[in-house]
């Protein structure tokens, strides 16, 4: 009787936390869409380190949603860019560009937020708004909650 207690209080938590999961992943997923959307306003209003921030951003968040679906440990931003390699990039599951464009963004939003009398400029901003949109699109599906 105990053993059986025991094991359906285990499924229960293990449920619970699937769960939770699952509403974390939906979040980051909704995240990365509002981000990009900031991103998009931030361009229009010609903010463009704001926009490149948003644009590293609204990756992220869809990267570490694939991340944390897949049960990969990533616990700060350099952690999400060498899961996304290893385990996607490498291994073919998605496009080398799609690697090279999250690790661009990844050293722009650092330079960006963190560099002196620095400012990213038009083209450059824009050069990057279709290739995130791919990115989000690609990664989107595979993120999603099984849930």
């Amino acid at each position: 009787m105990r053993n059986s207690i025991v094991s359906a209080s285990k499924k229960g938590r293990h449920s619970f936390v699937n769960q939770y999961l699952a509403a974390y992943i939906r979040y980051r997923i909704e995240k990365s869409e509002q981000t990009f959307q900031d991103a998009l306003l931030l361009a229009e209003a010609e903010r463009w380190n704001g926009s490149i921030n948003r644009l590293y951003y609204a990756c992220y968040y869809i990267a570490s949603a694939l991340v944390l679906k897949a049960g990969l440990d990533a616990k700060t931003h350099a952690g999400v860019r060498n899961q996304l390699n290893q385990q996607y990039i490498k291994t073919g599951l998605l496009p080398m560009e799609m690697g090279k464009l999250y690790t661009d963004l990844f050293d722009s939003r650092q330079k960006g937020d963190y560099g002196d009398l620095f400012d990213f400029d038009r083209e450059t901003v824009l050069s990057f708004i279709h290739p995130v949109r791919a990115f989000l699109d690609a990664l989107k599906p595979l993120a999603q909650p099984d849930s």
